[in-house]
């Protein structure tokens, strides 16, 4: 089946869609979903991507060389078959790239307790010394079980690796969750002892993604929804200057509602600002912030459907592309929206809007030395 997707994934490569003059389109064959895009120090892209049941499926790597268009042949990533999953769309795989160009992905993986019932563990791997397979999965939780929304995973280039998820507290309930993070300082060769990272005891929106990040300074970023007393469920940026010893908290954005919206984060940087970008009332809003400096959210323009798993990222000239879905939800697909902007935040007339997004799909993104964008979906 894999060599069937490769196949198709050539297709794709060698026969893009050009929607507009910066902007191209890669539509995963069907049965693939769930992509994430990185781009090493050299130019290369490496693309993560969900093939399978939804609760019982496999993650597969693709690497497209620099300055090439055919990726090399897929990768099985979890060493244990059938167990990743992708139910709820917010229980997407990450992917990092570190220390020479290393490659580190985790995810929400499924075992079997004792009496058969389903348990859900932080699954971490990382990609060999020869680049030819990963090294078998481990479970990084040790202690703060409750894992629901998916982890994320963060590397900067000094070989710390960190890897977070939020989870149940000392008492059951969202409002009692926390974000946990264990943290690398070899490359992911071995992990510390997890532990509460939100200062303050905000909760945390159970089935709600988040996302980190490190930026070219070495600081760490981290978007999470929170959940306290139930119905307060903003936005929230945790950050840390000092590789994950302490951590500051504010809140991007707030929303109140006494439900979990099952939302996804983005984050990137451009010309040493930090892009941000989320949904708050069904509506995709971005950001871009960066040493303390005040920030402006922006929001897309309005849609009669509601607005998800928002992507934005920047070419080298400082553009932004920023991708989400419309139309999306619970065993339901959707349409893929795009807009690009200028440094300055002024929207372009590269914008576009297509259906395609399949049931628990979203996009990503990146882009190209020569400064155009590609959309993977």
């Amino acid at each position: 089946m894999k060599y069937a997707l490769l196949a198709a994934l050539l297709l794709i490569v060698c026969a893009p869609t050009r929607s507009q003059s910066q902007v191209t389109r890669w539509h995963l064959p069907q049965g693939a979903i769930q992509p994430q895009a990185a781009v090493d120090s050299k130019g290369g892209v490496h693309i993560l991507y969900f093939q399978g049941k939804d609760t019982a499926g496999n993650l597969f790597y693709i690497q497209i060389p620099p300055n090439q268009n055919r990726p090399n042949d897929p990768i099985r990533v979890n060493s244990e078959p059938n167990t990743a999953g992708a139910i709820g769309t917010v229980r997407t795989a990450h992917i990092a790239i570190g220390k020479e160009n290393s490659v580190h992905i985790v995810w929400n993986g499924f075992g079997k307790k004792a009496n058969g019932e389903p348990t859900t563990y932080q699954a971490y791997t990382r990609l060999n010394e020869t680049r030819s397979a990963f090294e078998p999965q481990r479970n990084l939780i040790t202690w703060a079980w409750g894992l629901d929304g998916g982890g994320s995973v963060a590397t900067d280039k000094t070989g710390n690796v960190y890897v977070v998820w939020h989870a149940m507290g000392v008492e059951k309930g969202e409002a009692n969750r926390g974000v946990y993070m264990t943290r690398s300082a070899n490359g992911g060769a071995t992990f510390e002892r997890e532990r509460q990272i939100n200062p303050e005891p905000t909760g945390a929106c159970a089935c709600c993604g988040l996302r980190a990040f490190v930026d070219s300074k070495g600081d760490l970023s981290i978007l999470y929804r929170r959940a306290k007393e139930g119905e307060y469920r903003d936005t929230m940026l945790l950050t840390s200057k000092d590789r994950g010893a302490t951590f500051s908290e504010r809140a991007l954005a707030g929303w109140k509602i006494n439900a979990c919206p099952m939302s996804t984060y983005s984050l990137s940087e451009s010309n040493g600002k930090i892009l941000a970008a989320w949904e708050t009332v069904g509506r995709v809003q971005w950001g871009v912030f960066g040493d303390g400096s005040p920030y402006a959210v922006r929001a897309t323009p309005a849609a009669k459907e509601v607005q998800k798993h928002p992507v934005i990222i920047a070419n080298a000239q400082g553009k932004r592309l920023l991708v989400w879905t419309e139309g999306t939800g619970w065993q339901k697909g959707g349409a893929l929206v795009w807009q690009v902007y200028e440094a300055d935040g002024k929207p372009t007339r590269e914008a576009g809007r297509v259906d395609g997004v399949p049931v628990w799909g979203l996009p990503t993104a990146y882009a190209r030395p020569d400064g155009s964008f590609v959309i993977v979906y």
